[in-house]
């Protein structure tokens, strides 16, 4: 991933944060600046304000050891496992799936997570 050798090169000359409260600082205010560009309704600012709230979770997670495309491919599956849940039921239970409504969803989504823990 392109961000965590950039932030690694910088880290390599010491432009980097002691540990990861200086990068969970910087992920709360770009969460904070994304909230004001979409108060604002400024979708380049919007834009802007997404990459570098993206840009700051891959630095927490550099600095947390966790490998980000790791941990988001894992999620990615966990996802897709849930929403394949979901579909069955929908399939089992004779509806269609984008007729469902929000809560029947979610319903089945918190019956998929029960599953995983069994």
């Amino acid at each position: 991933m392109r961000a965590v050798k950039l932030q690694k090169k910088a880290a390599g000359v010491g432009f980097d944060w002691p540990d990861y409260r200086g990068a969970m600082e910087k992920y709360h205010e770009e969460l904070d600046e994304l909230k004001n560009a979409l108060s604002a309704g400024d979708k380049k600012q919007v834009e802007k304000e997404m990459g570098d709230l993206l840009f700051s979770v891959v630095n927490l997670a550099r600095l947390l050891d966790v490998e980000p495309e790791t941990a988001l491919t894992s999620t990615s599956e966990k996802f897709v496992k849930r929403f394949c849940y979901i579909e069955k039921k929908a399939r089992y239970t004779g509806k269609i799936l984008s007729k469902c409504s929000l809560s029947e969803l979610d319903a089945w989504w918190e019956e998929a997570k029960n599953q995983e823990k069994k």
